[in-house]
């Protein structure tokens, strides 16, 4: 059993530790393993620790959870990416709740250009036909894949992505050791390899329908804009549409057939300011450093800078990458003292990580 892993898991289990809470312990205790043996008086000084969850803290019930997922972890083929680590997708902190660590089938990489798409799991052949064409493109140069792996425009989505022999990024509303839905097992089984499967839920989750709302922000996130194809007008899919709003993303869809209950979201989506798609080009020049004039080659993305995070790092790129902010912003909203934070900017610029602008303001390189 990977004690690391543990930790991370056991502290995540923890009644009242939510994505913010882990994070905040991390800042001050720099490890979960020193969160969870930290005395309650020093626990009782981070924001948001109520008595309740010291108390569940230091009773310890969440051991028997960590070492039983640990278990599950070693034999599932999956792995932990941690939030702090190389390659934990950087745009996943320009959300308001990233998740502490992400099971991960297949690799995933710290920065990639990617556009999600996503739509009716009823899809009529006309939508699915149009998500094939778009994906396959859009793989075609350069670009990932994102959507959800359910039925519908999402497979199609992904398959037409790895027929391009392009990558693509499922992300589940369950466990990654859950195939949902069955027939789709071939289509995991492809990701796993060519691509990249990622759930933010424990392993044995069941693909229950309060899961699928939680998961569509992690969706968004991955990606710099986000295609709606066919959608009825209370989806999902909008559910996707206004969380990448939320985060800044570009809004794209695919307008439909009046007629059609499916058509609605989408024009709906047009209506209020989407932009309409009926090319992959419409994409393709909203994109970071896309070239249209070269457009019938596929798009060159040199690789990125990668870096590691230490927690109190992380803690000052997170409230960056939201904003530009003056250091003393930047102290005011951190567990750090003013000292931590003047090293921690110092670290992050020697990574690439942060640029420093005038007037000691700080924003993410």
């Amino acid at each position: 059993m990977e004690m690391e892993n543990y930790y991370w898991i056991g502290l995540k289990a923890v009644p009242g530790v939510g994505n913010v809470a882990f994070r905040r312990l991390l800042e001050r205790f720099d490890t979960p393993e020193a969160a969870l043996k930290a005395s309650p008086a020093s626990l009782a000084g981070i924001r948001g620790m109520t008595p309740a969850t010291i108390e569940a803290v230091k009773s310890a019930q969440w051991c028997r959870f960590a070492e039983e997922e640990c278990r599950r972890l070693e034999s599932s083929g999956a792995r932990l990416v941690t939030y702090i680590a190389r390659d934990y997708p950087k745009s996943l902190f320009e959300i308001p709740d990233p998740p502490p660590f992400l099971y991960v089938k297949g690799e995933i990489r710290s920065r990639e250009l990617s556009v999600a798409i996503v739509g009716s799991r009823r899809a009529t052949s006309y939508g699915l036909m149009t998500t094939g064409k778009l994906s396959e493109e859009l793989a075609s140069h350069g670009v990932c894949v994102v959507s959800g792996m359910a039925r519908g425009v999402d497979t199609a989505a992904h398959r037409g992505a790895l027929q391009a022999g392009g990558r693509s990024i499922g992300v589940l509303g369950c466990g990654v050791d859950k195939i949902y839905p069955p027939e789709n097992r071939p289509l995991f089984e492809e990701m796993a390899t060519k691509g990249c499967l990622v759930s933010e839920f424990p392993l044995g989750t069941l693909p229950l329908a309060e899961n699928f709302p939680r998961r569509n922000r992690i969706i968004s996130g991955l990606s710099s804009g986000v295609l709606v194809v066919e959608a009825a007008e209370k989806s999902g899919s909008l559910i996707t549409a206004q969380y990448a709003l939320e985060h800044g993303r570009d809004v794209y869809a695919v307008p439909g057939n009046i007629s059609f209950v499916t058509s609605r979201g989408c024009n709906r989506l047009i209506k209020q300011g989407a932009k309409l798609v009926d090319c992959v080009e419409d994409i393709l020049e909203e994109l970071p450093a896309y070239d249209l004039a070269s457009v019938d080659t596929p798009l060159f993305q040199p690789h990125p800078r990668t870096f590691a995070l230490t927690p109190k790092e992380a803690a000052i790129y997170e409230l960056l990458a939201r904003s530009p902010l003056h250091i003393d912003d930047i102290i005011s909203q951190t567990e750090l003292t003013a000292g931590e934070v003047s090293s921690m900017l110092l670290h992050l610029e020697l990574k690439g990580a942060v640029t420093p602008l005038p007037g000691t303001h700080y924003a993410v390189a």
